[in-house]
């Protein structure tokens, strides 16, 4: 057991774990803003572009970023220290949206300037996910991962619920403030990485030692050479691009309407309600259910409930749709993402997390591009048809995968660690 391990062991609870409560309430705070200016996002480049395809196309390149920088962060994240990488990105994203906030109440946002930001903030997003995951494990047992990883899931739903009403509020009294609100956000999650005050890393030295190119061959290897990272790596693009295509067709063709704004954002923050429902009976159900098994019924449910908007088309019908598909999504995502935190060694930990990333940020900048350009030539019924019949081409894929279904209760993941490495 490493120092860092048997420091987590030996945190009492949670919620006096004071390293463990400054990571989460920073970047709670800052999902919860990068929430709010997301919300805007479409709604800001609809405006100065003048086309939901377009507008969806701004959006995509924006994401480039994050794709570029996610094997890098990797490395970073396993070779510097953690906690100044998370103030130094944060700083810089808070810097990034701040330019769009003051162009837009200038009066001068461009697209390309839009799209620009979007781009850096995505790189900053990227460098922050390794060394956050690494960071929590860090600073959280293994007996606690369950709890934790729920929790995880949970300030997501809670930055969804929270971001889209706010977002809608904000945008409605001036256009310029959701922008404001994602970099003050950021401002808080530096000032929160700034003062914990223990070791987020194990030996930074030893892992200076191996060249970085050699670093990341290394943590490719190691994905690579187990079959449920492999197929996790195939399939997962798919469901991210279905799953995440599915609330962005919907949301850029109430736009084109001209719906409320608050109408809008109620969609997403019924989405992330649902997903803090199924956060808060997390750790019970992973404790009860397998986790390989929970994530393919999981992703089977939600695309029934794509095929069911395809079918229905109108408001309601989204909104109780949503909140039906996106209830069991904490459990699995948890059950998953515990399972894939406890096997990886300590040292591995940033590199494993920014190469899983690669199948969702392979779809990122594709999403909102293939759901703008799907929407404008079929129209939404045709689009939310087409993303359910992908998502269950998916599902059978990650049925047919052994590992999966062996994954079991939380109590048989520590059987299932992976040898330590030196890379």
């Amino acid at each position: 057991m490493t120092t860092l391990e048997a420091e987590a062991t030996a945190a009492p609870t949670l919620w006096r774990n004071r390293p463990y409560l400054l990571l989460m309430s920073g970047k709670t705070t800052q999902l919860v803003g990068a929430g709010i200016g997301t919300f805007a996002v479409p709604l800001v480049a609809y405006s100065v572009t003048g086309s939901v395809a377009r507008a969806g196309l701004v959006a995509g390149v924006g994401e480039v970023g994050a794709l570029l920088a996610t094997l890098p962060a990797g490395v970073v994240a396993d070779r510097v220290d953690r906690r100044r990488l998370i103030v130094g990105a944060a700083l810089v994203g808070a810097a990034l949206w701040a330019s769009v906030a003051v162009a837009l109440l200038a009066g001068h946002l461009t697209a390309v300037h839009l799209a620009a930001v979007l781009f850096g903030a995505s790189l900053v997003t990227a460098l922050e996910g390794p060394a956050e995951s690494g960071a929590l494990r860090a600073v959280v047992g293994p007996e606690q991962l369950p709890t934790a990883m729920a929790a995880v899931q949970g300030r997501g739903a809670v930055a969804t619920v929270a971001a889209g009403p706010l977002g809608g509020l904000l945008y409605g009294f001036t256009h310029f403030l959701p922008l404001a609100a994602s970099a003050v956000a950021h401002v808080v999650v530096a000032v929160c990485g700034a003062l914990v005050r223990v070791p987020l890393n194990d030996d930074v030295a030893q892992a200076r030692e191996t060249h970085p190119a050699a670093a990341l061959l290394a943590g490719l290897r190691f994905v690579w050479s187990r079959p449920l990272f492999r197929a996790w790596l195939v399939i997962a693009p798919v469901i991210n691009l279905t799953v995440n295509g599915v609330l962005v067709a919907v949301n850029l063709d109430l736009v084109r309407h001209g719906t409320a704004p608050l109408l809008i954002a109620l969609v997403d923050s019924v989405a992330g309600a649902a997903v803090l429902a199924g956060a808060l009976v997390a750790s019970r159900v992973l404790r009860r259910v397998r986790a390989g098994a929970l994530m393919i019924g999981a992703l089977a449910w939600i695309a029934a409930c794509c095929a069911g908007m395809a079918l229905l088309h109108t408001y309601a019908a989204y909104l109780v749709l949503v909140a039906l598909a996106f209830a069991p999504l904490a459990p699995a995502n948890a059950g998953m993402s515990g399972y894939v935190m406890a096997i990886t060694p300590s040292r591995m930990q940033g590199r494993q997390s920014s190469v899983l990333a690669l199948g969702y940020l392979l779809t990122a900048p594709l999403t909102p591009a293939v759901a703008g350009a799907l929407l404008g030539a079929a129209g939404l019924r045709s689009t939310l048809g087409a993303f359910a019949g992908l998502l269950a081409v998916g599902v059978v894929a990650m049925a047919c995968v052994r590992s999966i279904h062996r994954i079991g209760t939380p109590d048989t993941w520590a059987a299932d660690a992976l040898p330590d490495v030196v890379a």
